[in-house]
């Protein structure tokens, strides 16, 4: 019952993770296109805020429940097949970019809207987009990862 509960809360910080990163990149973002830049910055700023919240959950919820998960259903990493090992690799990858995005670009960000500095800004939401970018692959190529090997691939 407990594994049940753990793998469960690992997969809704998977899916609220990867799903609203993809949501972003793929719907909000070109949706924004039809506002002027400023109108378009106070949106992501919102959106962004509200969405690295629940990334700041569902991230310690991931990494918890894979690791309960990995020691008490595989009996640690020598008894895991290479998807756990590559969901491993991957979250350690995904959660270190969340934190260089949102000690970096994130907070650059937040000042340059603060000091009311637009091309700043537009610049610092550049690399909040690649930064997203790279980790909406890295969580895609997690959940692929992860189907394939639980399916004996």
């Amino acid at each position: 019952m407990l594994g049940k509960l753990l793998y469960v809360l690992h997969l809704l910080g998977a899916v609220l993770w990867v799903g609203g990163m993809a949501f972003a990149l793929l719907a909000l973002r070109p949706a924004l296109a039809a506002l002027e830049p400023p109108q378009r910055l106070l949106v992501h700023e919102g959106a962004l805020r509200r969405f690295f919240l629940i990334v700041w959950h569902a991230m310690p919820v991931l990494l918890l429940t894979g690791y309960a998960l990995l020691f008490g259903w595989y009996g640690g990493f020598a008894g895991a097949g290479w998807h756990i090992h590559a969901m491993h690799l991957t979250a350690i990858i995904m959660a270190g970019v969340f934190v260089a995005l949102f000690t970096g670009p994130w907070k650059e960000f937040r000042a340059a809207q603060a000091a009311g500095d637009r091309p700043k800004a537009a610049t610092a939401m550049d690399r909040i987009r690649q930064l997203v970018a790279m980790n909406l692959g890295l969580g895609l190529l997690t959940v692929a990862a992860s189907a394939w090997g639980r399916f004996g691939g």
